[in-house]
Parts: C-alpha cells; structure tokens; sequence
C-alpha cells in the first residue's frame, strides 16, 4: 500500500522590512512493505510540520501518533504564534489522551514527535526544530545536508559515550530502542534547536522508516535534484521502498525561499578593450 504524496501547498509569509518568505512543501506517510499497519502520522498546517512515529503493540503506536498528530494540529490553528509552551500543553493533553484511549497497551503505547514551525516573534525570524525520539530534521543549507536533531535512542547515547561508533550504531541489535518518547512517561519535553531563517533553506522531516533506508548522503541527492518539493518527497519514497521498505515511512519536504533576497555580487571581469 502506498499513499501518494500530497500536492504542493505553500503559503508567503511577511517577515517585515519589505522582505517576504515564500515557502512550499509536500509529505507522504506509506505503510512500506513489510509492516500491516501505519503506525506513522504526519502533519502539515502552517506554520506547524511535524512527523509523529508510534509504537506499542499491534494498534497502539497508530493510536498514540494520531492523538498526538491531532493536539498539535490545534496549536496550529489557533492562530497564535506557536511557542514551547503551546507546543508542550499539547503533548501533555496527549499523553493523558493515549493513556484514556480504550484501545491503549500496556506496550510501551507512545509516539515519537518531530517537526519545525515558524517563530515570527523572533528578531531575526527563525524556524525552531523540536524533537522527541529518533525521528529525525534535516537541514539542506548552502548545498550541504545537516541532521539538526539529536536521536533520543539508546545506541545514539552510546555513540555519545564513545562505546559506539556511527556505522556500528547503524547495525546495532538495539537499534529501535528510544529513550524518550510521549505516552509512557506523564510528561515529556522536546529539545528545541531555532534556525534563523536563510533563503534557499529546505528541511526534511521524517521517521526512521527513511533514514534505515536511505543515507544522508541519499537524501542530499533527491533535494538536489528536485525543485518541486513533491518530486523530492516522491523520489526519498521510492528510494525507500526499493531499499526494502521495512518500516513505515513518512517523509514531510519543506522548502523556503525569499524572493526578495539580494543576489551574491558578480566578480568583475577584466576588461579586454583595446587601449585608445
């Protein structure tokens, strides 16, 4: 089963100072080919991007990240600029709405929660990436791809702790374990990053179903190719599926651009008149 990748939507944002934001994006949510059930959810409502990846038995993680999925998507459209605080009254109104779900496990029901939003309070305007879990943010920024969240994962601390090196962290028999997440705790709170806002700027938000099937490298490769962030959210998918697709899947493609941004000064080049 593969759900198709939703269409291009975008939105133009005044930063002030006769500067604009023009910003598109496009996500898809795929089951992949070995799971039964999608357990990932996604959300895209201006200025609010988020990817959610649950777990917990055989319906629970489905529950857990739609409830969560469904809280922030109120934040959104409130209307107010969203904030930590926001953000967090949400998650806790989650985790007591996982606990009260009639169909919630006693499996470690949760979910993990990443994403961005737009901070228009800030002075200069900035993204703020949060985190929670193994989910992950990337930032392609000056033609080079940077993981902007930290892995809340069991193998991540010990790569930290220098038991573990990146690549061994990759086939570690722990790979899946995280070390935080929103339902098995009363509370949880995310790691913010705030990325100021550049022209040409596109993130990726997506569920480790991507990322234990393409490389960073890969998904470089697909922003690079691809203007049209569907296109890009289209070719990560089917890279993943073809890679083995043994997860769900759910990739969420933000670019922004500032049309008004002033152009890089040309080198001026040597003239070659013939002297008079």
């Amino acid at each position: 089963m593969t759900d198709a990748t939703s269409p291009v939507r975008s939105h133009t944002f005044d930063l002030g100072a006769g500067r604009e934001l023009a910003v598109r994006w496009a996500g898809v949510t795929d089951v992949g080919r070995k799971r039964e059930v999608n357990q990932d959810a996604i959300l895209m409502e201006w200025p609010l991007f988020v990817v959610a990846d649950g777990m917990g038995g055989h319906i629970g993680g489905e529950i857990a990240s739609a409830v969560t999925v469904e809280r922030l998507a109120g934040v959104a459209a409130a209307g107010e600029p969203i904030t930590p605080e926001s953000v967090e009254l949400a998650l806790e109104d989650a985790v007591r709405d996982i606990a009260d779900h009639p169909e919630t496990t006693d499996e470690g029901t949760g979910t993990t929660v990443t994403g961005i939003y737009l901070d228009p309070t800030s002075e200069p305007a900035s993204w703020v990436v949060m985190n929670i879990g193994d989910s992950r943010v990337y930032l392609m920024r000056d033609d080079k791809l940077v993981q902007v969240t930290v892995d809340h994962s069991l193998v991540q601390e010990l790569v930290q702790a220098g038991r573990l090196s990146p690549e061994e962290a990759e086939t570690h028999p722990y790979g899946n374990v995280i070390t935080r997440a929103v339902g098995p705790s009363e509370s949880v709170v995310p790691d913010y990053v705030r990325v100021e806002v550049e022209d040409g700027d596109r993130f990726v938000i997506c569920s480790d179903g991507l990322t234990k099937e393409l490389t960073d490298y890969g998904i470089l490769h697909f922003l690079r190719e691809h203007d049209d962030p569907a296109e890009a959210v289209a070719a990560m998918l089917e890279a993943a599926l073809g890679n083995g697709g043994r997860d769900n899947v759910s990739i969420v493609v933000v670019y922004a651009e500032m049309p008004d941004a002033p152009a890089e000064p040309e080198t001026p080049e040597a003239s070659h008149s013939p002297a008079e």
